[in-house]
């Protein structure tokens, strides 16, 4: 982390105050004013796994303080020293109280409230200061124990999936942020986007599940979809399934993302039912396990397809047919 470097979106010295936001509702109902923020932040960072350790790197190379962090396990510890050298290891309540500026809490979600609620009983949390944490699921609520005494709140998730080395820093450049913040603090909220080298996506504090359920289903549900399809093509003889499968998932996942359903091809969207029924066949007896995702998949796609005009629903009915009696005998078996 280089002290002589600057965030990109702003100039050297003093401090800024930024500009007034359009009108929003403060989620939290504390009439909270403008907050005042130095050039340069001072941060803490609490949870220094694949997420915490790279975003803390990455402002830190922006030109922020990055002055502690807590990591319990031994490969947190490591992240901290390849990641963020020179940052002092601390408990999670001696971060918060040197985190002048900016607090980034990078827990589990089913973790974030208990550890935002513990630094607020403790007294760690203090007005003006900026209380962000990095889940997708959780929103401004979570947060409320720290609004109570003052802090700032805001949402902040990088839609993007993390190692927790230094190659996640090379990926973040023009990546989403879901972003939920109360009005004053959206300018703030741009310009840390800005020095992540990321751009701001405004997710509405009831949106946040369905936000990160989105990112959940598209990211780590392919993520199990690509590695049973490799098992598969193992069990049909092939004994590099990532030169297979590399340029057909990567063709299929770009056509999908510039052409949408018109990107469907295959068997489903053709109807054809007597190929479908063979693929069943064999999955069910080389791997069983298969079959329920491999039916809602298929099933899903056929609907799908009906509904973009790429299956006729008179083509579709010998292959829907053959979907309703495989879940027949699913659910009998």
């Amino acid at each position: 982390m280089s002290a002589s470097a600057r965030p990109r979106t702003a100039a050297s010295g003093g401090s800024v105050r930024p500009p007034a936001a359009g009108p929003s509702r403060d989620p939290a109902g504390q009439g909270q004013p403008q907050p005042l923020f130095p050039r340069q932040l001072t941060i803490g960072v609490i949870g220094a796994g694949r997420v915490g350790a790279v975003l803390g790197a990455a402002l830190g190379r922006a030109g922020h303080r990055v002055v502690a962090a807590a990591g319990v396990s031994t490969a947190a510890r490591d992240r901290i020293d390849r990641l963020l050298p020179g940052t002092v290891v601390r408990p999670a309540d001696e971060v918060a109280r040197n985190a002048a500026d900016l607090l980034l809490i990078a827990v589990p979600d089913d973790s974030l409230a208990g550890v935002v609620a513990g630094l607020a009983g403790t007294g760690a949390l203090r007005p003006g200061q900026v209380v962000a944490h990095t889940s997708g699921a959780h929103g401004l609520d979570v947060l409320a124990p720290a609004v109570a005494v003052g802090a700032y709140p805001l949402a902040l998730h990088p839609a993007m999936t993390f190692t927790g080395t230094a190659e996640d820093l090379d990926r973040l450049p023009g990546i989403s942020y879901g972003v939920t913040a109360p009005a004053a603090l959206r300018p703030f909220a741009v310009r840390l986007v800005a020095d992540l080298g990321g751009v701001p996506e405004w997710v509405a504090e009831p949106d946040r599940p369905l936000y990160h359920a989105a990112l959940a289903h598209g990211a780590n549900h392919l993520v199990t979809l690509v590695n049973e399809a490799a098992e598969l093509l193992r069990a049909a003889g092939v004994g590099r399934p990532e030169k297979v499968l590399g340029p057909l998932l990567r063709a299929a996942l770009d056509n999908a993302l510039r052409l949408g359903d018109a990107a469907l091809t295959g068997p489903v969207s053709r109807g054809d039912a007597g190929t479908i029924a063979r693929h069943l066949d064999r999955l069910a007896g080389t791997a069983p396990d298969s079959v329920p995702g491999y039916l809602a998949l298929a099933r899903r796609t056929a609907d799908r397809a009906i509904a973009a005009g790429r299956l006729r629903p008179a083509d579709a009915e010998a292959l829907l047919g053959v979907l309703a009696d495989r879940d027949r005998k699913v659910a009998a078996a």
